[in-house]
């Protein structure tokens, strides 16, 4: 079984990608992350209880909006590692649509992108097979202190300073 990281473990993986350009009959029994437009095209007649989504670079989260908490898994896929569209699409499912459920990051995210995947809000990583996954765990603090807000921590450097000052 494939291996992720989630939270600050590694964990065996039971989810199963479906490609982009998948025809045929869904594979029974399995955790399926189905692409965003499949379920789009499918979802009167798709079982939610065994399916979440991953969402190309290039798609438009406002498509699902609202309905991300749907979903106990949605994926962001990182074509390549200068792609950063994925970012944005993680802070917008977290910020404006408030989804609550497991954020992973797929396709080609590296170790140096860890910790500011985890600032947006992802909280699983799918590495390239041969990452050393259990060295890549550290990336996730690479650094103590940011001076812009995030998802994780939301207060901009400053206030944290002001509150401890306080």
């Amino acid at each position: 079984m494939p291996k992720i990281i989630k939270g600050t473990e590694v964990v065996d993986d039971a989810w199963v990608i479906i490609d982009k350009d998948f025809e045929g009959q869904l594979p029974i029994g399995k955790l399926l992350l189905l692409p965003m437009q499949y379920w789009l095209d499918n979802r009167e007649k798709l079982n939610l209880t065994v399916a979440g989504i991953w969402i190309d670079s290039d798609e438009s989260v406002e498509l699902v909006g609202h309905e991300a908490n749907l979903f106990p898994l949605i994926a962001v896929n990182f074509p390549i590692f200068t792609d950063g569209r994925g970012f944005s699409i993680a802070r917008l499912l977290r910020e404006r649509y408030e989804f609550n459920g497991q954020l992973r990051a797929i396709g080609n995210p590296i170790q140096d992108q860890l910790f500011y995947l985890k600032r947006c809000g992802f909280t699983s990583f799918d590495l390239k097979e041969g990452t050393n996954l259990e060295a890549a765990i550290s990336s996730l603090d690479d650094f103590d202190k940011s001076y812009q807000g995030a998802i994780i921590p939301p207060e901009p450097l400053f206030i944290l300073n002001s509150l401890e000052n306080n």
